[in-house]
């Protein structure tokens, strides 16, 4: 409900978005989902009850010892009044975390995998600490939630939930779904602007090690040591690739990357008695979080146009930083551009800025394309925001999961969030932008280990190549489509932007079509319709091969091919509106006047993989006004 609803409003009020939703870690949703799936509501409720009854069996032994609780209504998070010193020695002799909120406070909580031998140890800690002699207990059955809060209702009801029961039986509804995407093991994802390039398997194969997985956040530092070097060791070379002087890992996000930065430059400006400055200078072409983000930090936005060529309106950016410079906070820009160009006047534009008193935040979003090349701190920014699941490797499907770091000069360093629990960040830190100190920690090995296994070398040949890629399709495809932007040297950076705007006009077709017929060649369509209305923006990135890219060219040749036979035969029902086609259209009843295997084989290589998409065409203009579930079939 929360993607269906809020992931693309960004793109569509920009400034009156009231969110600025990016990444919403979908991969761990998905966990969730298929845990609720599995286990079901009777699943969920014994859950419940084993995390309960552990919890009250502790506090009725407590209490027998004349401890006190600090409140008599509670589920599964026990706080109790004891010398938390005491406490704690013993715990650690048994190989057990507590929570200390206070010299006089120790707090726990118990779960669904509690297990009566844990509950007698816990009961034996606090024992011992009043120098007595624990009693072993049996589990109480009884449930002390008060009858008025207790859910009456049912929930999980759907046959989903009800059904799958056994993990063979899981396994199979799991593969099933993921057998209805494309994805980065059936072909090019190349979706500009979001960067889908290689998760390697051995940079994903440490998020199965214990001492990675199973770390709480709040654990001693003492017991965290090889977290801690690691996540040293990354912040420090995340600040070296940017050029910055540090770096904070905590935002889990780019969209929350973008809120942290916006809220440290406007603490930098009240530091200096004038935090009335609160303008931001946006581009018209900026990804649309850009002034979502800007609108969540309370800021004021300000669009600077983009000239003929797609870049940023020089002259005007100076006129308004120099109208606006009594209160300008910042410029939020992206580099190279959301248009796929490096633009050459970048210092110029960061001088004109600062000049005017302001800040320069940088959006990462493109950092494929300046790794080991150039940087932020090298251009002149201020700070800017990574995103990790970009870049720097992660998995990014379905918007997430991500982690948006921020980097920063060094005169902002004192002012990166904060946490109240565990100590990081700057000594005049922002608050904390999530709850746990380091953010999703446990995707830091992945990144790390791209860093590490790479070396700076490598980093560099991965942005030349990706770089080289880009610029190879635009120059293999110009007889056929046009890029529409492109920089002082004819050249594009790591992305291009292909032009169909004549399509609806020559063809009768337009670029939902074109993407729609994408799939029947088993390629997901690269960004559609942004930042320009009826154009792909093309992304291959370093990982593809050259093979690859051939493949995606022929197949955009090809269906150009199909539009213009359609136009020339008049045919409204042709194989490109109709696109895409699904097996089963295929296999049924036929009335279309081209063939079946020009709608799933129109070129050969297609034989050796053939992807069917499980739904044909929709009504996009209907689903994004209508929430339409289907957790009931």
């Amino acid at each position: 409900l929360r993607m269906a609803l809020q992931t693309r409003e960004q793109h569509i009020k920009r400034e009156r978005a009231t969110s600025n939703i990016c990444t919403a870690t979908a991969l761990m949703a998905s966990m969730v989902g298929f845990y609720c799936v599995y286990n079901g509501a009777e699943g969920l409720r014994r859950s419940a009850k084993t995390a309960h009854t552990a919890a009250v069996t502790v506090a009725k032994a407590l209490e027998a010892m004349d401890y006190k609780l600090a409140a008599k209504n509670f589920f599964d998070t026990l706080e109790v009044e004891a010398e938390a010193a005491v406490v704690q020695s013993l715990a650690l002799e048994r190989g057990i975390n507590f929570f200390y909120p206070s010299e006089d406070r120790v707090r726990f909580s118990f779960d669904d995998v509690t297990t009566p031998e844990e509950v007698n140890e816990v009961i034996a800690i606090f024992a011992e600490a009043k120098g007595k002699k624990a009693k072993a207990v049996k589990l109480s059955e009884e449930i002390t939630i008060p009858a008025a809060i207790l859910r009456q209702s049912e929930f999980l009801t759907e046959r989903v939930f009800n059904t799958y029961r056994c993990e063979s039986d899981l396994m199979r509804y799991i593969k099933r779904l993921e057998l209805r995407d494309i994805s980065l093991a059936n072909s090019m994802i190349s979706l500009g602007s979001c960067t889908m390039k290689l998760n390697a398997a051995a940079l994903m194969q440490p998020l199965s090690l214990a001492g990675f997985q199973n770390m709480h956040p709040f654990a001693p530092a003492d017991q965290t040591e090889g977290y801690r070097e690691l996540i040293d060791g990354l912040a420090a070379d995340l600040a070296t690739i940017t050029g910055f002087a540090a770096c904070s890992l905590m935002p889990n996000s780019g969209a929350a990357g973008e809120y942290t930065g916006l809220m440290v430059i406007r603490a930098y400006h009240q530091s200096r008695g004038q935090g009335y400055r609160n303008i931001v200078l946006i581009p018209s072409s900026a990804h649309g979080t850009n002034p979502a983000s800007a609108a969540m930090a309370g800021m004021k936005i300000v669009t600077v146009g983009c000239d003929a060529n797609g870049n940023i309106d020089v002259e005007d950016l100076k006129a308004k930083a120099q109208e606006h410079s009594s209160e300008l906070a910042c410029m939020m820009i992206t580099y190279p551009s959301t248009h796929g160009v490096f633009e050459s006047r970048i210092r110029e534009i960061v001088d004109a800025v600062h000049d005017a008193g302001g800040q320069v935040y940088m959006d990462g979003a493109n950092m494929n394309a300046q790794v080991g090349l150039t940087n932020p701190g090298y251009i002149g920014a201020d700070v800017c925001h990574l995103n990790l699941h970009k870049t720097f490797a992660m998995p990014h499907g379905g918007g997430g999961p991500g982690v948006g770091p921020i980097c920063v000069a060094e005169h902002l360093r004192k002012f990166l969030p904060s946490h109240s629990i565990v100590p990081t960040g700057g000594d005049e830190g922002i608050t904390a932008v999530a709850s746990a100190p380091w953010g999703s920690a446990m995707l830091f090995p992945i990144t790390y280990g791209y860093i590490k296994m790479l070396g700076g070398e490598g980093l560099k040949a991965a942005t030349e190549m990706a770089i080289v890629n880009a610029n190879y399709m635009s120059s293999a495809l110009k007889s056929e489509y046009r890029t529409y932007y492109s920089g002082e040297t004819g050249r594009v950076g790591h992305e291009m932007i292909l032009d169909l705007t004549h399509f609806k006009k020559d063809y009768n077709i337009d670029c939902g079509d074109i993407a729609h017929r994408l799939m029947d060649y088993g390629f997901h369509a690269p960004t559609l319709s942004f930042p320009v209305h009826e154009t792909l923006m093309v992304e291959p990135t370093e990982s593809e091969p050259k093979a690859e890219m051939d493949r995606f060219i022929a197949t955009l040749i090809q269906i150009k091919r199909e539009c213009e036979e359609a136009a020339a035969s008049g045919e409204a029902d042709n194989v490109v509106v109709n696109a895409p086609h699904t097996a089963a259209e295929i296999c049924g009843e036929w009335s279309h006047p081209y063939t079946r295997e020009k709608a799933a084989f129109p070129l050969e290589f297609i034989r050796e993989s053939k992807f069917f998409p499980y739904v044909s065409k929709i009504d996009n203009g209907y689903g994004d006004r209508n929430l339409v579930c289907r957790c009931t079939e």
